[in-house]
C-alpha cells in the first residue's frame, strides 16, 4: 500500500480539470511552460554548473556512443553483448572473445518516463514526480549541449506521448512540459512492461535508455526491462521516499493507494504494524534491486529527500571507474541518500 500525502483544509488546492494526457489548454500550457522555462534556469545554475563536462570528453563518453574504432580484444563475460563477439578469434583460442571499441561521443539517449499516480506521492516537499523532472532536465540539457541526442516516452494511464530525439534548449523545454503535466487520473494498476515493450519496438539503432520509475508496478516487465538491455544501455533511475520504506509513528490515519484509490484505516501507533511495514518494505527492496542486477542494468535511486548534483556526481564517478576498468560484469546499484 503506497500513499498520497493530505494536505490541511485550509491549504488544499484547487484540483486540475481532468484532460487527456496529450491535450493541454492553452491557458495551462502556457502557464506550465513558465514552469518548465524556471525550472530549467534554476537547475542551470544550481546543479549543471557543478556537472557540466563531467559526462563528456573531448573524444569519449561516459555512455556508450556510436563509436567503430576497434581497440582491444577481450575473453568474453556475463552481460556482454553477443553481437560483439570475435568469431574467428574465438575458434583460434577456444574461448570465446570480444572486440572492444573505442566509443564517440555522439550518442542518442531516451527517457522511459513513469508518470503513472504513484509517482505524484511525496512525504516532504517534493514529490517523487519533482524529483524526476529534475533529473530529466538537467541530464538531457548536458548531454544535448554536447550535440547528442535526447526523446522520451512518457507513460500515464497507458503508454501516452512519444517525444521524438532533438538537440535544442527549447527541445528540453517541450520534454519537461510534457513530463509536467497535470496526473492522470487514478483507478487502474501501472503496467510498466507496456512502457519497455514500447521503447523495445520504437528504438532500433543502440542508444543510452534512462528507465525513470518508482517500478510499483505489475509483475510482467522483469523479462521486457532484460531483453531491453541486451540491445541498448539501460540504466534504472528508481525515484524512492523515506516514507515508503519506514512508517513513522501518526496514529491512527487513513491512507490510499495512490494507483487504485483504495482506502483504509490503519493504526501507525502500533509497533508491530510498524515492523510488519519495515520488514516487508525491505523485503521488496532486496527483490527490486535483484531484479534489476539480474536484468544487466545499473541502477540509481534517488530519494525525494537527496541533493541532486551530489547524487548524479556519484553516479557519473561510478560510471567513469566501470569505464576505466571495462567492467560490464554485475551491474552496479547506487543508492545515493
Amino acid at each position: 500500500m503506497f500513499f498520497k500525502r493530505r494536505r490541511p483544509a485550509n491549504d488544499a488546492p484547487t484540483a486540475p480539470p481532468a484532460v487527456p494526457a496529450h491535450v493541454v489548454s492553452a491557458g495551462v500550457a502556457s502557464g506550465l511552460a513558465g514552469d518548465a522555462e524556471h525550472l530549467l534556469r534554476r537547475l542551470e545554475w544550481t546543479v549543471m554548473r557543478r556537472l557540466d563536462g563531467l559526462l563528456q570528453g573531448n573524444y569519449r563518453t561516459l555512455m556508450r556512443g556510436t563509436g567503430l574504432d576497434l581497440a582491444d580484444l577481450r575473453e568474453y563475460q556475463l552481460h556482454d553483448d553477443v553481437r560483439h563477439i570475435d568469431w574467428n578469434v574465438t575458434a583460434r583460442l577456444g574461448q570465446p572473445h570480444v572486440r572492444v571499441f573505442t566509443e564517440d561521443r555522439e550518442m542518442s539517449a531516451w527517457f522511459l518516463l513513469d508518470l503513472s499516480p504513484s509517482v505524484d506521492f511525496g512525504s516532504s516537499e517534493r514529490r517523487k514526480r519533482d524529483v524526476s523532472a529534475g533529473f530529466v532536465a538537467t541530464l538531457a540539457r548536458l548531454l544535448t549541449r554536447h550535440g547528442n541526442r535526447v526523446g522520451a516516452m512518457l507513460y500515464g494511464s497507458g503508454l501516452d506521448t512519444v517525444i521524438p530525439p532533438g538537440t535544442s534548449r527549447r527541445h528540453v523545454l517541450h520534454l519537461l512540459h510534457a513530463l509536467r503535466r497535470p496526473p492522470t487520473a487514478e483507478g487502474q494498476a501501472t503496467r510498466l512492461r507496456d512502457l519497455l515493450h514500447g521503447g523495445a519496438s520504437l528504438m532500433k539503432r543502440r542508444s543510452t535508455i534512462f528507465v525513470v520509475s518508482d517500478f510499483i508496478s505489475e509483475p510482467g516487465w522483469e523479462q521486457a526491462m532484460a531483453q531491453l538491455a541486451q540491445r541498448h544501455e539501460v540504466v534504472a533511475v528508481r525515484l524512492v521516499d523515506p516514507l515508503e520504506m519506514d512508517l513513522p509513528d501518526l496514529g491512527l490515519i487513513p491512507i490510499r493507494d495512490a494507483e487504485t484509490g483504495e482506502q483504509l484505516m490503519v493504526d501507525t501507533q502500533d509497533p508491530g504494524f510498524r515492523r510488519r511495514f519495515a520488514r516487508l518494505a525491505a523485503e521488496r527492496e532486496a527483490a527490486l534491486r535483484t531484479t534489476l542486477a539480474d536484468a544487466g542494468v545499473d541502477t540509481l535511486e534517488l530519494s525525494t529527500d537527496d541533493d541532486l548534483a551530489d547524487a548524479l556526481l556519484r553516479f557519473i564517478d561510478l560510471r567513469r571507474r566501470r569505464t576505466r576498468q571495462g567492467a560490464v560484469g554485475r551491474p552496479a546499484h547506487l543508492r545515493v541518500a
